[in-house]
């Protein structure tokens, strides 16, 4: 029944690091999981853009640095720790505005020993990292760092520009599909199959992969047709506006950005969401 959490329905999931997790609270919430990673993080094989960025932090300095997830600020840390020693760079950071996008980006700078200057509220979307600068300072004229993931961050870099900003993108990291694509496949083949209820977005980058393996498989269209029913849930603005951006439909966005919030509201109002969308 409704509100008493997913009641067997089966959800899917793409999820890789956090896997284990995702299926065990799809389980508590009363769901069959159904979870295949879409995403494997790997670091750039030419990480000549971090070191070059290394060498513009200790000769010209920089103004503002935002760190844009977790897993980039660290491994950008380790790249730069490999040419330089780690007071080195701490001192060529003193004067640097540190922007954390998130927890994630925040935890990571901890523990390496560093405090953000400004921390982007939620939903920590780029809007909200402009927004913060904004309400910091002005940006015209600044030396501004972006550490980029999975992706360039067109329009957060675009943004900074037409405030005047000199920016430089540091690529650390990129979005690769899993080494082995068949369990995805298998959950494709389900959903195409109308065996799947809901599914569970949790990374912009997870539903550019799908759809990279469903057009792989040439059921693009099929694919779209049917997810119009199932629920799709997304993890936040970022997230929808991608899935939005592949002509499919987000039913669900939790009220803050987090997995276990996604999965128990997600399980608490499905079935309402799926009687609407059958009644659509």
């Amino acid at each position: 029944m409704a509100g008493a959490g997913f009641n067997g329905l089966t959800v899917a999931a793409f999820e890789s690091r956090m896997a284990a997790e995702m299926t065990r609270l799809i389980e508590r919430h009363g769901g069959k999981p159904l979870v295949a990673p879409a995403l494997r993080e790997i670091p750039l094989e030419d990480n000549s853009a971090a070191l070059q960025f290394g060498e513009l932090l200790l000769t010209e300095g920089l103004d503002v640095l935002v760190l844009l997830t977790g897993a980039g600020t660290t491994t950008l840390f380790e790249i730069l720790h490999s040419r330089h020693a780690k007071d080195t760079i701490k001192n060529a950071l003193k004067e640097t505005v540190l922007i954390a996008r998130g927890p994630k980006p925040v935890a990571a700078l901890k523990a390496l020993g560093f405090q953000p200057t400004l921390t982007v509220p939620e939903p920590d979307t780029w809007m909200d990292v402009v927004s913060t600068l904004d309400a910091h300072r002005p940006v015209k004229g600044l030396r501004v760092a972006v550490q980029e993931y999975g992706v360039p961050n067109r329009d957060l870099v675009e943004a900074l520009k037409q405030r005047g900003a000199n920016v430089v993108s540091v690529p650390v990291y990129r979005w690769a599909l899993p080494e082995d694509t068949a369990p995805l496949k298998q959950v494709i083949k389900q959903i195409l199959a109308g065996q799947v209820q809901v599914m569970l977005v949790t990374n912009a980058a997870q539903i550019d992969h799908v759809m990279l393996v469903v057009e792989q498989e040439g059921t693009t269209t099929q694919f779209k047709t049917i997810c119009r029913q199932p629920v799709i849930a997304s993890i936040g603005p970022t997230a929808s506006e991608r899935i939005r951006s592949h002509g499919l439909t987000v039913d669900f966005e939790p009220s803050h950005g987090k997995m276990g919030i996604l999965v128990k509201e997600c399980s608490e109002t499905a079935h309402s969401l799926m009687a609407r969308k059958a009644g659509s």
